[in-house]
């Protein structure tokens, strides 16, 4: 038997007090202790993708990080995005370019896209060609996608009211 340990995680700006078993990964506990059920269990090996959140701001891969590694740090997922009354402007426009077609593969493309939107946000369409290509789908072919991460970058940058921030 193992021993459990308590940490607290700091999840979409609200922290969680948990007991949990130090092997537990963080996907295992966003999904079941925490209750965010839109990270998602893909290949459980860190190849499709599916359950990409952002961890410091950076993309992570959950099923690949323990959950007690995790604690002290700023854990985003999908739910911090917005909501199917108020989407945020990276979930409209993959609605918008049909950006998303299962659905399955979609949190962790928005996660996967708003960390890097975060570091460069005026990417070329060659970037997010290649951003993209570390996430895998099966429906949609990844031009729509990458569509929608353009179209969010420029006006994103058009927000700004600089042009020097326009999707190169």
């Amino acid at each position: 038997m193992t021993d459990k340990q308590l940490i607290v995680l700091t999840v979409n700006g609200e922290e969680h007090e948990l007991l949990v078993e130090p092997r537990w990964t963080l996907l295992d506990v966003l999904r079941h202790n925490v209750g965010l059920t839109g990270t998602h269990v893909g290949c459980e090996h860190g190849v499709c993708g599916a359950c990409t959140i952002l961890v410091d701001g950076e993309p992570v891969r959950a099923c690949l990080m323990y959950a007690v590694q995790a604690e002290g740090c700023a854990i985003r997922t999908v739910e911090d995005l917005g909501t199917p009354e108020e989407p945020n402007d990276l979930q409209q426009a993959f609605s918008e370019h049909h950006g998303l077609q299962c659905g399955f593969c979609t949190p962790g493309f928005l996660m996967l896209a708003e960390g890097f939107l975060a570091q460069e946000p005026s990417p070329t369409r060659e970037e997010i060609r290649e951003t993209v290509s570390s996430n895998l789908c099966r429906c949609t072919g990844y031009q729509t996608i990458v569509d929608a991460i353009e179209a969010t970058a420029a006006q994103r940058c058009a927000g700004t009211g600089r042009k020097e921030d326009a999707v190169r």
